[in-house]
């Protein structure tokens, strides 16, 4: 842990877990997001800014850092190192009832929901050299996942099963997304995965180089089998019209998950509230921080997710009449 992770956490203890906190004592709080190039990061910023723009109402400091990704994101969360993190739902859902990574420690029952973003789309990108086409024909290919506890390695190994295939039945690689566009246009990698929502610079930098890249179809009868099997899955549309330069003629079809937000059950309700209500009640202004948010709804935000609501994000919702968009499976006492 750095010095200022330190520094938060201290404080943290101090005001964050006390229900109570009161504003003659400042909450500083850290937000967990992604790599510095994806939507994750400007998310995060984004939302930090909103609730320091109130410190004198709230009395919440917000810093953002830029992590690993979802599974790093929901242990920092449960152990205190972050207070607040964006997590693929797909990962909010194993982590809350003790699967894949979690299996071994079981259901991590004190992460709590606070809302979702935006859709992230599983992106396949293939070199026009290696001839995929589909996912079948990454057979023998070097193909990148990507890195340990992101929450796209999962949703890769999801697509190779739904293909019959296995990592053993390539040659996998497993580096940081903002990585794979480069190691493509050198010739290193034949095609890469990449969870995430568009448009996005790293898919326009491998779209927009020397080698001419595709954008692989995530379809198929495995698939729809997995659309059927994982409720955190659903259909999604890949514009053509953000990667003009890329071989597709038309939109590409795949399947995502979505971004979420998500915290523990021994965070302040006051805390919550108030970083709940600032990114609601500047809704438009949010929407704006990118092309990946223009359709969406207030009501967009509360679907997808699978951890119970936040205590502090619940008043909010009742507050403002957007409770009725809410699993009532997700409300606790």
């Amino acid at each position: 842990m750095n010095q200022r992770q330190l520094y938060s956490v201290t404080l943290l203890a101090v005001c964050i877990l006390l229900p109570g906190c009161r504003d003659d004592k400042a909450a500083f709080v850290t937000i967990g997001t992604g790599g510095a190039t994806g939507i994750y990061y400007p998310t995060g910023v984004a939302i930090s800014r909103m609730i320091n723009r109130k410190f004198d109402r709230y009395a919440v400091k917000a810093t953002v850092e830029s992590t690993s990704g979802s599974v790093f994101n929901v242990n920092a969360v449960l152990n205190g190192d972050i207070v607040f993190g964006i997590v693929q739902s797909d990962r909010q859902f194993q982590a809350y009832n003790g699967l894949a990574e979690w299996k071994k420690p079981g259901p991590q029952t004190e992460l709590r929901s606070v809302f979702s973003i935006h859709p992230e789309s599983i992106t396949l990108v293939a070199s026009q050299n290696s001839g995929v086409t589909g996912i079948e024909d990454l057979k023998g290919k070097r193909v990148n996942l990507g890195n340990p506890g992101s929450g796209q390695l999962q949703n890769s190994r999801d697509i190779l099963t739904a293909a019959g295939l296995t990592e053993d039945d390539l040659s996998a690689e497993y580096v940081k997304a903002i990585e794979a566009p480069s190691l493509l246009q050198d010739g290193r990698l034949d095609a890469f995965f990449y969870t995430v929502g568009h448009p996005n610079s790293n898919i326009k930098e491998a779209a927009s180089g020397r080698i001419k890249v595709r954008i692989v179809p995530i379809i198929g009868r495995g698939v729809d089998k997995l659309l059927e099997s994982r409720s955190y899955y659903a259909e999604s549309t890949i514009p053509h019209a953000f990667y003009r330069y890329a071989l597709n003629p038309d939109d590409v079809r795949s399947i995502g998950v979505k971004a979420t937000f998500v915290t523990s059950s021994r965070v302040s309700e006051d805390v919550v509230y108030a970083l709940t209500r600032e990114v609601f009640e500047n809704f438009e202004d949010f929407k704006s921080l990118h092309e990946a948010y223009k359709l969406l709804t207030k009501a967009d935000m509360l679907k997808g997710l699978s951890a119970p609501i936040h205590k502090g994000a619940m008043k909010y919702y009742i507050e403002a009449g957007l409770d009725k968009y809410i699993d009532p499976k997700l409300i606790v006492d």
